[in-house]
């Protein structure tokens, strides 16, 4: 199974603009929603995205492991970060979320990468 990852979320970064275009106040109210939460405060940055991701992964979301592997990666996550995450993910999500875990570590092998599935 080989999923392309950064295309994923260069695809989607293109339909969330033309949400942004179409509703734009709900856009703009999710986008501060989004600052707030990720703003540190007592947890940094990357402890805040590796929540996200591990929601991601219980929550059975491509879109949101494409974007948060991604942004894992250049907040300089390790791929055993990522393994811990998907591990605690797994725990709370059970079998679904171990599938979603194998997904997520292979959006970050490709992030890291930088390399595009062949079809």
């Amino acid at each position: 199974m080989s999923h392309d990852w950064p295309g994923t979320a260069k695809e989607l970064s293109g339909l969330i603009g033309q949400l942004r275009g179409g509703i734009p106040e709900v856009m703009k109210g999710f986008s501060a929603m989004a600052k707030a939460a990720g703003a540190e405060g007592a947890l940094d940055a990357k402890t805040k995205e590796l929540v996200a991701l591990g929601i991601a992964i219980a929550a059975r979301c491509d879109g949101c492991i494409a974007f948060h592997t991604r942004t894992a990666r250049e907040l300089g996550t390790t791929r055993e970060e990522l393994m811990e995450v998907a591990g605690m993910a797994i725990y709370m999500g059970g079998g679904p979320s171990l599938m979603y875990g194998a997904l997520a570590l292979q959006a970050y092998d490709q992030h890291v990468a930088g390399v595009v599935p062949a079809e």
